[in-house]
């Protein structure tokens, strides 16, 4: 099986060429990625429990689910088509912000990505991919603010960013 390819992109999200997934990481390189946020009808954020062998940020809880779109593969159809592996549900989503953010972690690869945010709403129970996610949950935005504050190590990087850079973008509660 072919190592899946990353979108390599300038700070303006211009694609300007592909790479595999690991040789981006391992030289930092900027590419196009997304993070989904699922809200159920309480206003709660259904978090997911990354699985223990993910190459980097296992068993840390972050947001729905996030990835890295396919070439020529739009932001709303890459979230729907991850939404649908990780957590076994499509629901429609909306694209509410973006940013770039660079984090690198412990085993020497690096997350550099221009993050699409992507916000959605589903009132019942996700049929985990347990490849991809350890566990789920329901959580009010204000309860993951304080558990994070309290708990940052249990959290992924890039959600602490969102958290604290774009909580206005994810807050359904205003």
């Amino acid at each position: 099986m072919t190592e899946e390819q990353v979108i390599l992109v300038d700070e303006k999200d211009n694609k300007i060429g592909l790479m595999p997934k690991m040789e981006a990481h391992e030289k930092a390189l900027l590419h196009r990625a997304f993070s989904v946020f699922i809200f159920n009808d309480k206003k709660e954020l259904m978090l997911q429990q990354r699985a223990a062998h993910k190459y980097h940020s296992p068993n840390l809880w972050t947001n729905t689910c996030c990835s890295h779109q396919r070439d020529g593969e739009t932001n709303l159809k890459a979230g729907k088509r991850r939404l649908q592996e990780e957590m076994g549900f499509v629901t429609n989503l909306e694209e509410t912000t973006s940013f770039i953010y660079k984090a690198p972690f412990e085993n020497g690869l690096t997350e550099h990505e221009y993050d699409h945010i992507m916000i959605g709403y589903y009132n019942e129970k996700p049929n985990i991919n347990q490849d991809e996610v350890a566990n789920w949950k329901w959580m009010s935005l204000d309860a993951i603010k304080s558990d994070m504050h309290t708990n940052p190590q249990l959290y992924t990087a890039w959600f602490k960013i969102i958290f604290e850079k774009f909580y206005e973008f994810i807050n359904v509660n205003k």
